[in-house]
């Protein structure tokens, strides 16, 4: 991560005492709760403000949550404290983070858009190391189709996610929902209105 990026995201996160992405969890998460484990534990890829892995905490994970921006994640503790959950956070660069082997029944990826196509080949490789043999892994993100919306992601048509990306990365799992839609999103102000997603959870073999 380069020391702009890391500069504009403090920034971002400082504008406001409020959660730019809200405090709830993201929509395509939620829905998914069915095929989240019941117990173990879990990794939050970027979290930000902790909305994501406060949430899997409360349902009874031990939760990983994984960032770099130390503003965000002092307003993900104060969200965690508020929900009486304790999430394990640690500050560093999802890139190059060594992710640990099998480690995790849930790895989750929300909006982390921020990657370009090396970094996110380097990302994903780390997940999929993270996650146990039958752990599941679970991924939301734009799709080119954003850039004619403008209503959150990136401005970069090469970070945005793609069926066939997708299932080129992934495509060896065995992939439970793979869905790409237009919703009316509201997610703080950094994710509001009509936009142009995709959601995968893929298992992983084993």
């Amino acid at each position: 991560m380069s020391t702009a990026d890391f500069d504009r995201w403090q920034t971002r996160f400082s504008a406001t005492d409020g959660y730019v992405f809200g405090e709830a969890p993201n929509h395509f998460l939620v829905a998914c709760a069915d095929l989240l484990p019941a117990a173990g534990r879990a990794l939050a890829v970027a979290d930000g403000e902790g909305r994501n892995g406060v949430w899997l905490a409360t349902r009874g994970l031990a939760v990983v949550s994984l960032d770099f921006s130390p503003v965000a994640q002092a307003k993900a503790r104060r969200l965690a404290a508020r929900h009486g959950v304790a999430p394990e956070f640690i500050e560093a660069d999802v890139h190059v983070w060594d992710y640990p082997e099998a480690a995790f029944d849930a790895v989750v990826e929300v909006f982390t858009q921020f990657s370009a196509p090396p970094q996110r080949a380097q990302k994903w490789a780390g997940m999929r190391r993270a996650v146990k043999p039958g752990g599941v892994l679970i991924v939301q993100g734009y799709t080119p189709r954003q850039l004619a919306h403008g209503t959150g992601g990136p401005r970069v048509e090469a970070n945005l996610y793609t069926e066939p990306m997708l299932r080129d990365a992934f495509g060896d799992w065995v992939i439970e929902r793979l869905v790409e839609e237009e919703v009316e999103m509201s997610e703080g102000e950094g994710h509001a209105g009509l936009s142009a997603v995709i959601g995968l959870v893929a298992r992983k073999p084993g």
